[in-house]
């Protein structure tokens, strides 16, 4: 697996194709005109040259929080299981380790999604509150919303030397 390239205009198309095929949600041109904002932030994966997956996500001022959204990370149902998706998430948590201001990262999942569910336990994100009819014209129409608590960090202070303290 080749290390994630940012997105860019160049790119931007392979990004919009894998995104309508990976996912039952279609996402706007302003998502596509935001994603070119993220720099780091929006990221392809790729796998023998061809792009199989992307991330993307943005910086979310809410709750009196700065918090990580993952808007999307996928990869394409013959490239799964083969740590694509842990490396894109890695990814970001490495970019939210190095920053060290970041409160927490979360998502929405759509209930039904058990794989995606499991998946992001593993990396320690927890269930906080499930969102009624959060989709529209997909079924099952709600989300959960994980949730990832970051211990806040002084920049530059590593996950390993937070937990010697």
């Amino acid at each position: 697996l080749k290390g994630p390239s940012y997105v860019t205009p160049h790119n931007i198309k392979q990004l919009k194709r894998l995104n309508q095929v990976i996912f039952p949600v279609s996402y706007n041109d302003k998502f596509y005109k935001d994603v070119l904002e993220v720099g780091e932030l929006a990221k392809l994966a790729y796998f023998n040259d061809i792009s199989v997956g992307a991330v993307c996500c943005r910086v979310d001022h809410s709750q009196n929080q700065k918090r990580l959204y993952i808007m999307t990370l996928g990869c394409l149902a013959p490239y799964r299981r083969q740590g694509i998706g842990t490396k894109m998430l890695n990814h970001v948590l490495n970019i939210c380790e190095k920053d060290g201001t970041f409160d927490n990262i979360y998502l929405h999942v759509q209930i039904s999604n058990e794989s995606a569910i499991e998946f992001y336990r593993k990396f320690g994100f927890e269930i906080i509150e499930t969102k009624k009819n959060y989709y529209k014209r997909i079924e099952p129409a709600d989300a959960h919303v994980l949730q990832k608590t970051l211990k806040n960090l002084f920049p530059g202070q590593t996950m390993e030397s937070h937990k010697s303290n």
